[in-house]
This record gives structure tokens, sequence and C-alpha cells, in this order.
């Protein structure tokens, strides 16, 4: 059974998604959230296999709740769910952790299918942000290993390679230590690094640390 929590500040959005779930067996709500608040604390207490969030949730900018949950819970899938068009937020969505993005627009048997690939691991793009996605890359291809990596990691990267234990930076960044761990993870295998040792050998020779 895939649990989902539903993400969305409109009763009546949440109303909608909660009956198009309910159709498929293999699929059951969770829990719901109105705001961010209660989402953080829904996602500390709760087991979830796919958040469907919606971005207006977000008390500021659009990506703020996003890019919050994702600092908090890194290893979420999360479908982002938005009256805004793909060519405004979906890249963007993609490159802070999303796992798929998809207007409020589609028709309901899409969203069982999206949310089953993203909970296989998988992501979920229609062709448009695909194509888009595929055109941003081509055109950005990095000189360098660490040129791939989000900004947040860039952050966790020049911290460990200054010496900074890990308890230091998860409270610098105000995360949890186990999202720096998983943070220290990813930049160990994009830059193909298996100590701290080569990561502070790699940040001297870049010129990422004094």
């Amino acid at each position: 059974m895939i649990r989902v929590i539903i993400a969305d500040d409109h009763q009546l959005i949440r109303e909608g998604v909660k009956k198009v779930v309910a159709d498929d067996p293999g699929i059951v709500v969770a829990g719901e959230a109105a705001d961010l608040a209660s989402l953080l604390q829904l996602l500390e207490s709760v087991d979830v296999d796919v958040l469907l969030l919606d971005l207006t949730l977000s008390p500021t900018h659009e990506l703020d709740a996003l890019r919050t949950v994702m600092e908090r819970f890194p290893d979420l899938h999360v479908l982002v769910l938005s009256v805004h068009s793909e060519e405004r937020f979906g890249v963007a969505a993609l490159k802070l952790g999303a796992a798929g993005y998809m207007p409020k627009s589609l028709t309901a048997d899409i969203l069982s299918k999206a949310i089953r690939r993203i909970h296989g691991g998988g992501r979920y793009l229609s062709e448009t942000l695909g194509e888009m996605l595929a055109r941003e890359v081509s055109s950005r291809q990095p000189k360098h290993a660490h040129e791939r990596l989000t900004e947040r990691e860039l952050q966790v990267l020049r911290l460990l390679a200054m010496g900074m234990p890990v308890k230091q930076v998860a409270d610098k960044l105000a995360i949890s230590i186990s999202s720096v761990n998983t943070y220290r993870g990813r930049i160990f295998t994009k830059l193909h690094l298996r100590s701290n040792a080569e990561l502070i050998r790699y940040a001297i020779h870049h010129g990422m640390v004094k």
C-alpha cells in the first residue's frame, strides 16, 4: 500500500485529491495538511511514501515550502501539484529535489500513475517538462563534477572541507544530522569520493576553501 500525504491550503482540493486516490486500491491517504507548520509536524510523526505538495503552501515565495521540506526530509518522494505552469516552476522544483511536477489541470488517472512511478523510485515528467529539462542540461555542460551539486550540497561540502564536524554543520545550517549525512553521501557519489580526506583534497584543489 502506498501511503500519501496531501498538503494543500484549499480544503476542496484536498477532498478532490482524496477522491481520486480512493479509486486506486493500492494508495491510501495517511494524512493531510493545510499549512507548512502542520505539514512538518505530520511528516515527523507519520510514515509516508509520497507527499503531494501544493506550492501555494509557501508563506512567502512559491518554492519555499518545497525547499523547507527537502532540507528537513531529503529522502522524501515529493510530487508537486500546482496551478502554475511547468514553464514557471517545473525545472526549479526538480532542482530542489522534487520527484515530479504536475499541473492541477491534468486528469485523475495521470495522478495515480505519477504516484506509483515516484513510489517506485522514478520521476514523473510530462513531455513538456522533459524537453525543458533536456534543453537546460544540454546548454549547461559542467566542466567540473562539483558543478552538478545543488546549492545545499555545495554548502555542506565547503563546511566539511573546512574540517567542521557533522553536528556543527547541522547546527550552522539549521538542519538535522541525518540530513547532513544524506547530503554528504550524495556529494561522495557525485564527486566519486570515498573519504573526508579525499573531499578536503578535492575542495582545496578546486579552490572551494581557503
